[in-house]
């Protein structure tokens, strides 16, 4: 089979390339594909590529038969690299045009959207992480988000959650990394003699490939409630996955991610795990980059 050509457009944003390089990947995992990654049109160009014909940043690569995006920005040159080179145009997330201008949409369930011919909702955003077969007994992650639009703050009742969860299990070390948003006095309230399970990572000292080498390891993992893409992530690498509270100002379609996912039994609140002191893996596969890749070489590439 002669690789396929499949053109990946970024807006720049990281949490957008993770998703269509995610799907990227797992393609490339079931089929030979070449990637060429194109940076979006501004967009005029992207309207006169769509309206009148090819655009010159374009001249000379292989003509695509596939063509991914995610973020607002992608969209009309994906439109437009399909209206002027053939191909599949799949979108990722849901698109402010409307859905049938696209081969493919791929959709987070919590948005609501009905499904479709042309799209295929997903638990959450897609992600790079693959599942892992390296996890460690006795090994444990805290991923600390921080106040978002949907949530708001409490690090003190952060601070007494994790105690409770690091004194709960001596066989287990935990390893606690804040992020971006993370307030930056978290750490400086932290007691002045933490646990000696528990290490403290400051997102300052991670890398790009920290996370993912963390979750490989992981047998459990705690993700507080507004950081649910890295609540995805740890799923998709096979870890138990416990959801930290946090304060919510108001009912989204984050938290009904969320709340989807303690229905399914694949994550479980801090207040349950409090009654039922264990927390433990539901015993399947969540890999949804590879579910959607698997559509789409199934359907289009057979």
């Amino acid at each position: 089979m002669q690789p396929l050509t499949v053109w990946r457009f970024s807006d720049g944003k990281a949490g957008h390339d993770n998703q269509s390089c995610g799907l990227a990947e797992a393609l490339a995992r079931l089929i030979p594909i070449e990637v060429i990654q194109s940076e979006v049109l501004p967009p005029l160009a992207a309207l006169g590529g769509i309206s009148f014909g090819q655009p010159s940043a374009w001249k000379g690569l292989p003509s695509p038969d596939l063509l991914l995006g995610a973020g607002h920005r992608t969209h009309l040159s994906l439109l437009a690299a399909r209206r002027s080179r053939g191909g599949k145009a799949v979108v990722l997330m849901q698109p402010t045009l409307p859905l049938y201008f696209f081969d493919l949409c791929l959709i987070p369930e919590h948005d609501g959207i009905a499904p479709r011919k042309n799209v295929v909702l997903t638990r959450g955003a897609l992600n790079r992480i693959q599942p892992s077969d390296r996890q460690e007994s006795g090994q444990g992650l805290l991923l600390v988000g921080g106040p978002s639009a949907h949530f708001g703050w409490d690090a003190k009742a952060l601070h007494d959650d994790v105690a409770a969860i690091v004194d709960a299990d001596a066989a287990v070390h935990w390893t606690l990394a804040t992020s971006r948003r993370t307030p930056a006095d978290f750490l400086d309230h932290w007691p002045e003699a933490p646990h000696a399970r528990l290490t403290v990572v400051p997102v300052e000292v991670t890398g790009p490939d920290w996370l993912p080498s963390q979750l490989a390891r992981a047998e459990q993992a705690w993700v507080t409630a507004d950081s649910v893409s890295m609540v995805y992530e740890a799923l998709t690498a096979g870890a138990a996955v416990g959801v930290l509270p946090m304060p919510q100002h108001r009912a989204s379609r984050i938290s009904r991610g969320i709340d989807d996912l303690v229905a399914e039994g694949w994550v479980i609140p801090f207040a349950d795990w409090r009654r039922a002191g264990h927390l433990r893996r539901r015993q399947a596969t969540f890999n949804e980059a590879e579910r959607c890749a698997r559509w789409i070489v199934e359907r289009w590439f057979p």
